[in-house]
């Protein structure tokens, strides 16, 4: 009996030292996890596996994996090690090293050493280009089905998340930046 009161109470400490330390994170693991589960199929497949999920501890692995590990890594790293990651695209002749860190990316041209970054700013649902510490915004999420992007001439178009507005909004940009050519030729 006093082995049970003794393993408790060890466990109970352990709980209130990783509770109390502000060790909290964004728990990526079971977000990615619960993320997949939403995307499987119908509401009610889906509930399927989430009951199946809890049914064969899924999800409690991976909630301790991320209490007990990726959350104070995250905590005391200011990176979540499952966002991180670094990809190498070839496009034409070019290479480019993608560098993700989980609030953004970094692109480097590996033939000139030129780079520039990627931000995402939660607090708006907006990405932005970062210009030696300044961001210029580019495209906000508006809802599900909408977005704010920039054009050419540098105002912003919302444009709905379609195969018709997406297409509506390439139309507009091409003949924005065609039209601009033209004005740049006449000056020249």
């Amino acid at each position: 009996m006093k082995k049970r009161y003794l393993s408790a109470a060890i466990i109970s400490l352990l709980l209130c030292s990783v509770s109390l330390s502000s060790c909290i994170g964004s728990f990526r693991l079971t977000s990615s996890v619960m993320k997949w589960n939403n995307q499987v199929g119908s509401k009610f497949l889906n509930e399927v596996v989430f009951f199946a999920f809890w049914v064969l501890p899924v999800y409690e692995v991976t909630a301790l994996a991320d209490v007990l590990v990726l959350n104070s890594i995250e905590f005391w790293s200011g990176r979540n090690p499952l966002t991180a990651s670094t990809r190498i695209v070839n496009v034409d002749s070019e290479s480019y090293l993608i560098a993700c860190d989980g609030k953004g990316y970094t692109v480097t041209n590996q033939t000139d050493g030129h780079s520039f970054r990627l931000d995402f700013i939660e607090a708006t649902d907006t990405w932005a280009l970062n210009i030696d510490g300044e961001l210029h915004p580019f495209l906000t999420f508006v809802d599900d089905s909408h977005v704010r992007a920039i054009t050419p001439d540098g105002d912003f178009r919302t444009v709905e998340l379609s195969q018709a507005g997406v297409m509506a909004y390439q139309q507009d940009v091409t003949s924005q930046m065609a039209g601009s050519e033209k004005i740049m030729q006449a000056m020249n």
